[in-house]
């Protein structure tokens, strides 16, 4: 008699409920394959606060003041999501998965999609205003992108609670154009089949989520990046804005892996020779000629990256104000730059006219130097 084979599917869900009794009753990490390592983190953060996995969830909602505040300070994300929402729930249709985006507390700002309302469990979280985090609802897609900030697929037994087991759910972080987790994207489905490919889904989704954000500063200049050979102007390209001065304005999340930002004093701005090994002029005369060929941008590093530099046409070109306020600092007194500028002077004088030396001395880069000093780069 022929016996078959285990579904690979049942198997797998059958080996992940085995690890999960193990931890809960050892409190050991599962060291399966099936389990991966940041679910078995999250479900450690949940029995170090105290959480019973058979505790029933209650799915609660924010008050209205704190619902209110959230959307507030939230409106230009909400702005940037709406239309790819309503392109992400158009890619699901028919899936019985809905769209849900949150705030960086983890409380539901909206929610896009076929939401069965006939489904109290589809119901209990597909609305605006619930507290989704981690702390309110164990491990779940929302509580795991926030706090691991990467993208998470999520099926069934690998939630914490019990409760949760119906659910599967995708979600990728969302971050602003200075780097800082904002909120996420999730997509959730209820009793339905496993799709790990909607983790790829969600996390492009969220980076046309990032690429809006950034697109609705005021800027002066937008630098398309990528590596050489790379077809620029696509949805695979890095984004970064710059003020009609040069400085750093804002980037997307890829913009910040091609053309690492250095470490700065909180609030101080970046400018744009501190990252690119040329003089930053040459890349608003690119845009100026309106010209398509790729632009190429040496890095301080040694690599080297093509770019589009292409005029904003936005109606402000903002400059030092707009991007203090962006920065949360207070622009420097002209007394103050002046002194910066003498003690700049007075440190290359003291190293014979070396740069290098002096811009050590000083602990900040040539770019800064030559910059701040308004003297061409040596070659």
């Amino acid at each position: 008699m022929l016996i078959s084979a285990p579904h690979p599917a049942a198997d797998r869900h059958a080996l992940i409920a085995q690890a999960r009794q193990s931890l809960l009753s050892d409190g050991a990490a599962p060291v399966r394959a099936e389990v991966e390592p940041w679910i078995a983190r999250s479900w450690q953060r949940c029995l170090a606060r105290g959480l019973e996995p058979t505790r029933r969830v209650a799915f609660d909602a924010v008050s209205a003041t704190a619902l209110r505040l959230s959307q507030e300070q939230n409106h230009h994300l909400l702005r940037a999501a709406g239309p790819v929402l309503q392109q992400l729930t158009r890619a699901i249709a028919g899936m019985r998965y809905f769209a849900m985006l949150t705030d960086a507390q983890g409380i539901v700002v909206d929610v896009q999609g076929h939401c069965d309302r006939n489904d109290p469990r589809a119901s209990a979280i597909g609305r605006v205003g619930i507290d989704l985090s981690e702390a309110a609802v164990g491990t779940t897609a929302i509580g795991a992108a926030l706090t691991e900030l990467q993208p998470v697929w999520l099926h069934r037994g690998e939630h914490f609670f019990d409760d949760n087991a119906s659910y599967s759910c995708a979600g990728a972080p969302l971050f602003d154009p200075q780097g800082r987790c904002v909120g996420m994207l999730d997509l959730t489905g209820v009793d339905v089949p496993e799709r790990p490919e909607l983790r790829h889904l969600v996390a492009r989704s969220a980076r046309a989520m990032e690429d809006a954000l950034l697109l609705q500063l005021p800027h002066a200049l937008l630098l398309r990046l990528n590596w050489p050979g790379c077809t620029l102007g696509g949805d695979g390209d890095g984004l970064m804005a710059l003020d009609v001065e040069g400085y750093v304005v804002g980037a997307n999340s890829l913009a910040r892996q091609l053309v690492p930002h250095p470490s700065l004093v909180p609030g101080s701005p970046t400018h744009c020779s501190d990252l690119l090994a040329m003089p930053w002029t040459m890349v608003f005369d690119a845009a100026r000629q309106h010209s398509r060929q790729p632009l190429d941008l040496p890095l301080w590093s040694g690599l080297r990256l093509h770019a589009l530099a292409i005029p904003s046409t936005h109606p402000r070109n903002p400059g030092a104000a707009h991007r203090l306020q962006i920065a949360g600092a207070t622009p420097a007194p002209a007394p103050l730059r002046e002194a910066e500028v003498a003690m700049i002077r007075r440190a290359v004088r003291d190293a014979r006219g070396n740069v290098a030396e002096a811009a050590r001395t000083l602990g900040i880069s040539r770019a800064t130097v030559y910059r701040k000093l308004g003297t061409p780069k040596a070659e």
